[in-house]
């Protein structure tokens, strides 16, 4: 069979390509400490739940006993009779806290995104993308009928002239903290760029919202812009709000469009409500407690700051997200298997992941990592690094064009 030999040839090159993938099962106990199926005992360094909200007992409290009282699912689309009034209230309540007029819930981030931008633009029109946008944003620019034009990473120059012989109908589409190199998208410039071209921008801000800003609002509180009118921000539950699913908020009229035309809303089956619940319950400790937000960013700055003491290469990054850029696929699973053996579990991330030579460790910081745990990492970093001989890389990829 054709695609049987094909598909075997194409696994046999990933391996020896160091492009193999596997899922390893942990559980993830207190203070971001992770059980093997070996009870080997690691340090989590390579999570997404920033404000240790996945373990908070009020939230696991809420869930559980949503479950009891609710059931285990919602049992149909939103559209059919799977719309819980716990379902509503979460979205009122995302709504008020970022100060949009309405917000939509979705299962999943890759949902929401996969089905974004086909309920928005159709044929004739025009997205812009950032080079280095979520796969879910990229794989939404693909399935819509939209011409589609990226600009090189971070540049507004590079999208303005994406812009210049555009159709009526405009997205520009970016990430708000970009997850692999957590750097923060110039969200300024670019709503007013989408101002003075009538677009709508979309910005998704799934590992900015909770982390960053003074009250955790995301990249534009942290940039202090107001968020326009036609602007709609993306939040994904699974990272700093310590549950799971996705919404989309925004004003009423962009809203209600994704309500009626959305595939993935429409089609698929409405997350649990007892999900709803606990996001609620999470979003609440977000906005009562700023000393987990007030504890990440003092990880983040002693982080980089004992990577300056090794002259190890500091990352510039203000988020969560700490890349170490190796370069080859080899040396970062060097890197990843040394720290596995000191006791730290930080992945390697490699194309297409991230752009073809700029393998990395993607280190994540959380709130509840003990400091004692950081000086250990980044000793045990510095330690494997001069035993491979490796230097600084560039973080930029330099066969980016605009």
């Amino acid at each position: 069979m054709k695609l049987r030999a094909r598909i075997l040839a194409q696994q046999r090159q990933r391996q020896q390509a160091q492009l193999w993938r596997r899922a390893r099962a942990w559980q993830q106990q207190a203070g971001q400490i992770l059980c093997g199926p070996d009870d080997q005992i690691l340090v989590n360094f390579a999570g997404n739940d920033y404000l240790g909200l996945a373990q908070h007992p009020a939230v696991k409290d809420a869930m559980a006993k949503a479950a009891l009282r609710l059931g285990a699912g919602s049992g149909a689309s939103r559209l059919v009779s799977g719309t819980h009034p716990e379902h509503l209230t979460l979205e009122q309540s995302i709504a008020r806290w970022l100060g949009r007029e309405q917000a939509l819930f979705f299962a999943s981030g890759f949902q929401l995104n996969s089905c974004l931008l086909s309920a928005l633009l159709g044929r004739g029109d025009r997205v812009v993308c950032d080079r280095l946008n979520h796969a879910s944003l990229v794989d939404s620019a693909r399935l819509c009928e939209a011409e589609v034009r990226r600009y090189r990473h971070g540049d507004v120059e590079s999208a303005r002239r994406q812009l210049s012989d555009a159709p009526e109908a405009l997205v520009i589409a970016t990430d708000g903290v970009f997850s692999m190199d957590g750097d923060v998208a110039p969200v300024q410039a670019l709503q007013g760029l989408a101002q003075a071209h009538e677009a709508l921008l979309i910005v998704d801000d799934a590992h900015g919202l909770g982390v960053l800003g003074d009250s955790g609002l995301g990249v534009f509180e942290h940039q202090q812009v107001p968020v326009g009118s036609d602007t709609l921000l993306i939040g994904t539950c699974g990272k700093a709000l310590g549950t799971s699913g996705a919404f989309v908020a925004g004003d009423a009229l962009w809203i209600e469009q994704l309500r009626q035309h959305a595939r993935g809303w429409i089609y698929s089956t409405a997350p649990p409500p007892a999900v709803a619940v606990a996001t609620r319950t999470a979003l609440e400790i977000i906005q009562q407690e700023p000393q987990r937000r007030m504890a990440l960013h003092d990880n983040i700055a002693l982080f980089r700051r004992l990577l300056r003491a090794q002259d190890l290469p500091d990352s510039q990054s203000s988020s969560a997200i700490q890349p170490v850029i190796v370069g080859s696929n080899e040396n970062a699973l060097a890197l990843s298997h040394a720290l596995e053996q000191q006791g730290f579990w930080v992945v390697a991330m490699r194309e297409p992941t991230v752009p073809r030579g700029t393998a990395r460790l993607r280190i994540t910081l959380a709130a509840d990592h003990e400091p004692a745990y950081i000086e250990a990492l980044v000793q045990a970093l510095a330690e494997a690094w001069q035993q491979l001989g490796l230097t600084a890389c560039d973080p930029l990829n330099p066969s980016e064009t605009s």
